[in-house]
């Protein structure tokens, strides 16, 4: 009988509460309804949502999602971040895909960063995953992950100068690692 209930919940697509998971426009209209504060804008592109989140309010809204029923992004698939150019302003983007295994919801949280304080907290409070996906933004990029528990290069060698995926990054490198 219980093998009967487990396959009727997936051909209704109930999740592990039983309820049928909402549509993430729905979601996304609730959590907006909900904390206001957590949200400066709302994104749609390509089939995709992308919450423009200020940074003080990430680590809630990051708790919230993955905690609360209904919503379940119990996974966090990547952190990356984004040089916009030295031009612009904001600068930075760090940028958090979040995944719910429940309800097979995608969502981009984006955090907007000025080039004089490209700092954010850490998400590993939340997720431990976030820990390499932070240490490779920061080697990236050099955004800082306030909090983090070892916050230092993961790619690079440690005396490595700069960030190499910044735009402003000469091409050929600095010495002594230029390949001339």
């Amino acid at each position: 009988m219980a093998e009967e209930q487990k396959n009727a919940q997936k051909v209704a697509g109930m999740n592990r509460n039983n309820v049928a998971p909402l549509p993430l426009a729905q979601l996304v209209a609730a959590l907006e309804r909900e904390h206001p504060e957590w949200i400066s804008e709302v994104r749609e592109a390509l089939g995709e949502t992308t919450l423009i989140v200020p940074r003080e309010h990430l680590i809630e809204i990051c708790r919230y999602l993955k905690t609360t029923p209904g919503y379940d992004f119990n996974m966090l698939v990547d952190i990356c971040g984004v040089d916009r150019g030295p031009e612009e302003e904001p600068r930075f983007e760090v940028n958090y895909h979040l995944f719910s295994t429940l309800s097979y919801h995608r969502l981009r949280l984006k955090v907007l960063l000025n080039e004089e304080d490209a700092r954010v907290p850490t998400a590993t409070v939340v997720w431990r995953t976030a820990n390499w996906h932070e240490r490779e933004t920061f080697d990236m990029f050099g955004i800082l992950f306030d909090g983090h528990p070892d916050l230092r290069r993961i790619l690079l060698p440690e005396d490595w100068q700069g960030h190499p995926l910044r735009k402003d990054f000469p091409l050929r490198g600095y010495e002594p690692y230029s390949l001339k």
